[in-house]
């Protein structure tokens, strides 16, 4: 029996390339390296510029992207980094801080790739990071570029989520 299929959605168009900011922890270097290289090849293959930045652990990068993003000169963020689990609960805090930060800065619209690696082992880091293999952070850097041309999409369209006084029948 075959294994499960992944469906991967085409690669977004621009008209202008996004400005993408990658935000890496190297705390497992060669991992996070291979992460930033999939990451910027698929930010490359849109169109987009990148400028890459490292923080000390995951815990950080939502502070990061988040004062990056007050700045406004980004259209879109990547976070990348790798936390394996270890003898204490330290991981599950990493791991569940970490996602809900970023979690917490999207639904303010900011447009997030989340590239952390949360593995039992390094073995399996390899690899998710590889980016010939999973490819994980092209993966992060892909769904922060589907965000920005959303983003983008419905500004043209003059519409914005939720709603409004003329889609209640009051304009």
């Amino acid at each position: 029996m075959a294994g499960p299929t992944h469906h991967v959605l085409a690669r977004p168009e621009f008209d202008e390339g996004p400005k993408i900011l990658i935000v890496v922890s190297p705390y497992y270097k060669d991992i996070a390296d291979n992460l930033v290289a999939g990451a910027m090849a698929e930010i490359e293959a849109a169109g987009g510029s990148y400028e890459v930045i490292e923080m000390p652990g995951a815990l950080e990068l939502p502070s990061a992207i988040g004062i990056a993003a007050r700045m406004g000169e980004y259209d879109g963020f990547v976070a990348l980094g790798c936390v394996i689990r270890g003898e204490t609960t330290h991981y599950d805090t990493v791991c569940n801080d970490s996602s809900r930060g970023l979690t917490l800065l999207g639904l303010q619209g900011i447009c997030i790739g989340n590239g952390i690696l949360t593995v039992e082992n390094y073995e399996q880091a390899a690899v998710r990071a590889d980016p010939q293999g999973q490819n994980k952070g092209g993966g992060a850097a892909a769904a922060a570029l589907h965000l920005v041309a959303l983003s983008r999409n419905l500004k043209e369209q003059g519409k914005g989520l939720g709603f409004t006084a003329d889609r209640l029948g009051e304009g």
